[in-house]
């Protein structure tokens, strides 16, 4: 049976960013896949929590696809986070609503792989900036993938996003049809690195 994915969407200047765009008209238009635009759906951050909450139940997959804005998200799935997962649903005594579910993010960033090392700019690696959000996923009793990240997005070539945005529409593919080798995922820094080692030339 196929996976059921959603896609939260957050990014507060969708209309500036070209590896945005053409990742989202990656998405494909088809049963069990759900493309959820917070901006577009919450712009005054009042969310539906009673909503948010029944499409995190209809779904195996949670994808938080986002720029990576000073070194976290974007403010209103920020939000998202502290309102929807509340203590006794989400984690907490009686809070096994998500358990078992999958979640991994699909990043954006300005810098290059190589300012995300010790010895970098950033002085942390991405892994140790994204902590929060693997602690957070796994006080939910849900599955933290490793994220997939498209680094240098300024200087990022036409051919070089559409190269990208083909990785991504694999990786869509693969999360909606094939069962996951969860273990084996998390061998890896970024899916990036496993979409490398696994798909087909």
């Amino acid at each position: 049976m196929p996976n059921r994915v959603l896609i939260l969407f957050a990014h507060p200047l969708f209309e500036k960013s070209r590896v945005n765009k053409e990742l989202i008209n990656q998405v494909p238009s088809q049963a069990g896949i759900t493309f959820h635009d917070l901006y577009e759906h919450y712009p005054d951050f009042n969310i539906d929590v009673a909503a948010e909450k029944e499409l995190l139940l209809a779904h195996d997959i949670i994808i938080w696809n986002h720029p990576f804005y000073w070194y976290s998200c974007p403010a209103l799935l920020k939000q998202w986070i502290d309102m929807v997962l509340e203590v006794g649903w989400a984690y907490g005594p009686g809070g096994n609503a998500l358990q078992g579910k999958v979640v991994l993010q699909i990043l954006t960033t300005g810098g290059p792989q190589a300012s995300y090392q010790h010895e970098g700019n950033n002085r942390f690696t991405m892994s140790e900036f994204l902590a929060p959000f693997d602690q957070t996923v796994r006080l939910c009793k849900m599955h933290y993938l490793p994220p997939f990240v498209i680094h240098g997005t300024h200087r990022l070539q036409p051919s070089d996003i559409r190269a990208q945005a083909t990785e991504y529409a694999y990786l869509l593919n693969h999360l909606l049809n094939e069962p996951l080798d969860i273990p084996q995922l998390t061998t890896y820094t970024y899916l990036n690195d496993w979409l490398k080692a696994t798909k087909p030339l």
